[in-house]
C-alpha cells in the first residue's frame, strides 16, 4: 500500500505562524467534531444551548460564518481525512455498500493519504477518539486496511459506524480488537467514553513529540438518548415553542455581527409541502414531544461541551495547551430523520438556514468552524472575531498540515494538487476573502458556489436553482430565469468537476434498496481494494 511509503518521506515547513508560535515549533493539533449538530446550536452562533468551554474557544479564536462541508457524515469524514473531495477517495455515498464504481467503494481508498499517515510522518503522536465510518460496513471483524490504526491513528477507540446507542455502542474497538456488549459497563455513556479515552490519550502522550488528536464525537446523532438529569435540567430552555425560539437565535446571531441587523427570518413552507404548521397549531401531545426531544438533543450537546473542557484541563496539565491548536465543526447541518418532530427540530438548529442533512443547500451544508489557540495569552488581535471567507471541509487537511508546518507529499502519489486551501492565513487576517468555486454531491443533491452565486438542485429529478449568497443568504429567490447565462456557466462547471472526481452516474433510490441492488450486482463486499 502506498500509505506506507509515507514513513521514508522527509516533508517541508511552512511559513505562516498560527496564534504566536515560534517558527521552529510544531504545535499539537487537537481536531473536534460533532455529528449532525446545525449551524446555530452553539451559544456562540445563536444558541440558547449552553457551551461555555466551546464559548471559550470561539473567544480565543476566529469562527467561520461561511464553513461548508457535505452535507452527509460519511462523505464529510472522507473530505476531512484527505483533504478531497469524497468521490474522488472511493467515498462518494455511505460505507453501507461496495457499489464496486470508483466513486462509491464504501470506504477512503488506500491510494490517498490520511491527515493521520502525513503527520505521523512529520514526527506526531496520532490518536483517534470517537466515530471513524469511513470502513466498509461488510468488512467488520474482517480488517481490511481501512481501520483507523491501520491508517494513520497510532491508538484508536470508538465505533467504526455511528454505534446505534449511547450505552451499547456497536461494534466498539480498542485499536483493533473488538469490545463486546457484556464488556460495557451498566453506567457507560458513549459520549463520556470518547472523552475519557481522549483524555487519557493526551495525559500519556509523550510530550518529546507534537501530539495529533482526532475527537469525532457520535452526538448529538440519533437516538435521542442522555441522562434523565440533564434533560430536566434543558426543558426549560424550549417551553415557548420554536417559533419563538427560531427568533431568539437570530436576534442572537444579529448581536453577534453573523447577520445585518434588517435580517428576516424566512419562513420554509417548501420542505413541509407548502403546510408547515406554527407552534399553536401542534396537539398538546406534540408540544410535548418537541420539547423533551429538544432538551434532549441539546443535553447530548451540552455533554459534549464539558468533556471539551475536560480536554483542555488535560492539555493543561500536560502543560501542552499553550502550544496547542484546537479546531472544532461538526460534519452536516441537523436531520430531518424520523418524520414532522425532528424536523421542526432541525428548523431550530439549521437557523436561519433551509433544509437538511443529506441536502446540498444550506441547512445541509453550513456548519460552524472555529479555530482557536490554546494560549490564551497568545491569541492574536483577530482572536474572537468571525471571518466570512468562503471554506469547505475539504480545507482542514492542508490548514493542520501548514499549522504542522508539513506539506502534502504528491511525489509519493503521484496526484494533482489538494483541491482545498489552507485557512491558517485567515487567522492572521479575518478579512481574507479569497474568492473561491466549490462542488457539492450528495444521493444526487448537488451544488456549485462560485463565489457568491450558487447553483442548487435537491435532486437529478428537480430543476437546478440559483441564488446570489451575497444577498439572498437564505435561498429564498430563485434567479435562473433571469440568469441563463449564469446558471448554464455554473452547470457546465459543475458537470466537468464530476466527471473528473468520479460523480457519475447519480444515484438516488431509496437506502435499502440502494444497497440490496448493489449487492445484487457485486456480492463480494470484502472491501478489499
Amino acid at each position: 500500500m502506498k500509505h506506507v511509503l509515507l514513513t521514508s518521506i522527509m516533508i517541508g515547513s511552512a511559513t505562516i505562524s498560527i496564534c504566536g508560535q515560534k517558527p521552529d515549533n510544531k504545535p499539537n493539533i487537537i481536531l473536534i467534531m460533532c455529528d449532525d449538530m446545525g449551524f446555530s446550536d452553539l451559544g456562540c452562533y445563536g444558541s440558547e444551548i449552553r457551551t461555555p468551554n466551546i464559548d471559550r474557544l470561539a473567544n480565543h479564536g476566529v469562527r467561520f460564518s461561511q464553513f461548508t462541508n457535505t452535507g452527509r457524515s460519511c462523505p464529510s469524514r472522507a473530505a476531512l481525512v484527505t483533504g478531497r473531495y469524497q468521490h474522488e477517495v472511493g467515498m462518494g455515498w455511505m460505507t453501507a455498500v461496495d457499489e464496486h464504481r470508483p466513486g462509491y467503494r464504501g470506504q477512503i481508498s488506500n491510494d490517498y493519504p490520511t491527515i493521520a499517515e502525513i503527520l505521523k510522518a512529520n514526527g506526531y503522536s496520532t490518536y483517534m477518539s470517537g466515530k471513524w465510518h469511513l470502513t466498509l460496513d461488510q468488512s467488520y471483524g474482517k480488517p481490511n486496511g481501512s481501520m483507523p490504526t491501520q491508517r494513520g491513528f497510532e491508538r484508536f477507540y470508538g465505533c467504526l459506524s455511528g454505534g446505534g446507542s449511547y450505552y451499547k455502542p456497536k461494534p466498539l474497538y480498542n485499536n483493533m480488537d473488538s469490545i463486546g456488549l457484556k464488556e460495557i459497563p451498566d453506567d457507560y455513556y458513549y459520549t463520556t467514553a470518547i472523552t475519557d479515552s481522549a483524555t487519557s490519550f493526551i495525559l500519556q502522550h509523550d510530550t518529546q513529540k507534537p501530539l495529533f488528536l482526532y475527537v469525532a464525537y457520535y452526538a448529538p446523532h440519533l437516538p435521542l438518548q442522555a441522562p434523565e438529569d440533564r434533560v430536566a435540567r434543558c426543558r426549560p430552555y424550549y417551553n415557548d415553542g420554536y417559533d419563538v425560539l427560531r427568533n431568539r437565535r437570530l436576534d442572537r446571531q444579529k448581536q453577534l455581527g453573523l447577520f445585518p441587523d434588517t435580517a428576516q427570518l424566512p419562513i420554509y413552507e417548501y420542505e413541509f409541502n407548502g403546510k408547515r404548521p406554527n407552534w399553536n397549531e401542534l396537539s398538546k401531545q406534540q408540544q410535548e414531544n418537541w420539547i423533551n426531544n429538544m432538551a434532549t438533543y441539546a443535553a447530548m450537546i451540552e455533554i459534549v461541551d464539558d468533556g471539551i473542557g475536560e480536554l483542555i484541563e488535560a492539555l493543561k496539565q500536560k502543560n501542552m495547551l499553550d502550544n496547542s491548536v484546537i479546531l472544532f465543526l461538526s460534519d452536516n447541518g441537523s436531520t430531518s430523520e424520523t418524520g414532522l418532530t425532528k424536523q421542526l427540530m432541525a428548523d431550530l438548529s439549521n437557523t436561519p438556514y433551509r433544509c437538511y442533512k443529506s441536502w446540498c443547500l444550506n441547512g445541509g451544508i453550513y456548519s460552524p468552524l472555529i479555530i482557536s489557540c490554546g494560549n490564551v495569552e497568545s491569541h492574536n488581535a483577530n482572536s474572537g472575531k468571525w471571518t466570512a471567507q468562503r471554506s469547505h471541509i475539504i480545507d482542514i487537511l492542508p490548514t493542520c498540515l501548514e499549522i504542522a508546518k508539513a506539506r502534502y507529499p504528491s511525489e509519493v502519489y503521484n496526484h494533482p494538487d489538494l483541491p482545498g486551501m489552507s485557512l491558517a492565513n485567515v487567522i492572521n487576517n479575518t478579512e481574507s476573502d479569497i474568492p473561491r468555486t466549490l462542488y457539492y454531491e450528495h444521493q444526487s443533491s448537488c451544488a456549485i458556489i462560485d463565489k457568491s452565486m450558487k447553483l442548487v438542485r435537491y435532486d437529478n429529478n428537480t430543476p437546478w436553482k440559483l441564488y446570489n449568497l451575497a444577498t439572498d443568504p437564505f435561498e429564498q429567490h430563485d434567479l435562473s430565469s433571469k440568469e441563463p447565462d449564469v446558471k448554464k456557466q455554473l452547470e457546465d462547471k459543475w458537470n466537468n468537476w464530476a466527471k473528473s472526481c468520479n460523480v457519475f452516474p447519480l444515484e438516488n433510490i431509496p437506502w435499502n434498496e440502494r444497497i440490496k441492488h448493489y449487492i445484487d450486482l457485486n456480492p463480494d463486499q470484502s472491501g478489499t481494494k
